[in-house]
């Protein structure tokens, strides 16, 4: 089928939901991306930070490969042999005692969700439900999930929305434990808060809210859909603040392109699910276990993680050099990067920058975001950034 087709058929069967850009990618190598003319873009997105090793890998791919050939579903009914491979190697980079595997970001945070509240119900009985979350944040799109989201937006349209939870300010130490009653059974933190606008977590205020908890036996809730699998140059964001949660969420990049999720459960919660309390049909399914299995080899490497902190860098470095008058500030981790803009709109540049052949991202706060491939090449880097450069100069008045 030709574009004009594709884009027919799309309107008439596809629920109206997505705001595509005209473009028709066929094909990815490495951080490069293919439309139907063949024209060549350089990949600052990563699938909004899922393919962490690119496209076209050739050990991702034998990995997949070779488990598809084999079985491809079997249910959580029966044992297989990838997924608990993937759960140990979460678990021993983590120090966290057990995984529930799901299929998405929002369902690894129902599961983060239902566990905090499950734990407080066995040792507390009723009224201790409240999760605390921040303002700006967002963490699904789910009922439960846009009611855990911090932002008014969000907030619309699919009413009742789930009770239980309450909305702090990011870095407030004095506010976040002024919430912490005794109704309160956790709270829920992104370690950057991504689609809010890419606003790192300041380590001391992560630290006191942790320390807090920990003397209330609240849980602390790390939310890595985003900033987990190596995306802010540490394997898990949660490690630059030295604390140890006790639930972390994980999706996006942990399955290299393929849909997962994972909910790890700490000491206090590695009990608190039994028989039937929890449940996804195709969680844990062992194609896409086996690609994880691949990506977390890979990541996790000290050398693959120096590699991605030296690339957000160069990116920050290259950035500098365009004195834009439009680039109020570079915020971020590692290849978790934001450019908050001013006097241009996020949108408006993203899609300049995608005619110029560089894809890319928005967020909150007219926030133009990157997320590249973790495995994007210097040169790579470079290229994108003089088209941003280039686009950017090109909207001066």
């Amino acid at each position: 089928m030709d574009f004009k087709s594709i884009k027919a058929r799309d309107k008439e069967y596809i629920a109206n939901s997505y705001n595509r850009q005209d473009v028709w990618f066929k094909k990815g190598r490495g951080a490069r991306l293919y439309d139907d003319q063949n024209r060549e873009y350089i990949d600052f997105a990563s699938g909004i930070g899922v393919s962490s090793l690119g496209y076209g890998d050739k050990q991702y791919l034998k990995a997949v490969l070779k488990q598809l050939g084999k079985l491809c579903h079997s249910s959580n009914l029966f044992y297989t042999a990838p997924d608990g491979r993937l759960a140990a190697q979460l678990c021993q980079l983590s120090g966290m005692k057990k995984v529930f595997f799901s299929n998405s970001g929002a369902e690894a945070n129902e599961c983060a969700i239902k566990a905090a509240r499950k734990y407080s119900f066995d040792k507390y009985g009723e009224g201790r439900s409240t999760v605390l979350t921040l303002r700006n944040s967002f963490h699904g799109r789910t009922v439960t999930t846009l009611a855990a989201t911090g932002q008014d937006k969000f907030h619309n349209y699919f009413f009742p929305f789930t009770e239980g939870f309450r909305y702090v300010d990011a870095n407030d130490v004095g506010g976040t434990v002024a919430a912490m009653d005794d109704t309160v059974c956790a709270v829920m933190l992104e370690p950057v808060q991504g689609e809010g606008g890419v606003l790192p977590l300041s380590g001391d205020y992560v630290r006191a809210v942790a320390k807090e908890a920990a003397k209330r036996d609240i849980l602390l809730i790390m939310d890595e859909v985003q900033t987990g699998i190596g995306r802010t140059e540490k394997f898990f964001g949660f490690e630059h603040f030295e604390v140890k949660p006790d639930i972390v969420s994980l999706a996006k990049g942990l399955g290299g392109g393929l849909p997962i999720g994972a909910t790890l459960l700490g000491e206090k919660v590695e009990r608190v699910f039994g028989y039937g309390d929890q449940g996804s049909t195709f969680g844990g399914n062992p194609v896409v276990c086996a690609g994880a299995c691949e990506v977390v080899r890979r990541v996790s490497q000290p050398a693959f993680l120096d590699e991605v902190a030296k690339k957000g860098a160069l990116i920050r470095s290259f950035v500098a050099e365009i004195h834009s008058p439009y680039v109020k500030e570079v915020r971020g981790r590692g290849l978790m990067l934001g450019l908050a803009l001013e006097g241009i709109e996020a949108a408006e540049l993203s899609k300049k920058l995608l005619a110029a052949g560089l894809v890319t991202l928005t967020a909150g706060g007219n926030t133009l975001r990157l997320l590249p491939p973790l495995i994007i090449s210097e040169s790579e880097i470079e290229r994108g950034v003089k088209i941003l450069g280039k686009t950017l100069k090109g909207m001066e008045k």
